[in-house]
């Protein structure tokens, strides 16, 4: 019951590899507010509201696309978006929680 929940309100997926990190880019879709109080360097910043106006840059990126918020349940909706799009992309999870090697 814990891993649906986990599955539909966020969480990382299980596939946020050290090598995947390596891989991807990071995104943090969290407000820019959010973003200025702290985030993972080199993570860019496009808020969830601004996902469908920035598919162009999503396609240019280096995929995957590793998204991350403050819970996981922003980044999760992110996450499913993209790929819905065609577009290559994880659900990261917290923020802080995500450490790239």
């Amino acid at each position: 019951m814990l891993e649906l929940l986990s599955k539909l309100f966020g969480g990382a997926d299980e596939t946020v590899t050290p090598e995947v990190l390596a891989e991807g880019t990071i995104v943090d879709v969290r407000t820019p507010a959010e973003f200025q109080q702290g985030h993972l360097e080199g993570s860019l910043n496009i808020p969830l509201q601004d996902l469908d106006r920035s598919m162009l840059k999503f396609r240019q990126l280096k995929q995957p696309i590793i998204t991350c918020c403050r819970s996981g349940n922003r980044s999760g909706m992110a996450a499913r978006q993209l790929n819905a799009k065609g577009i290559e992309a994880i659900n990261g999870g917290r923020w802080n929680e995500l450490k790239p090697q």
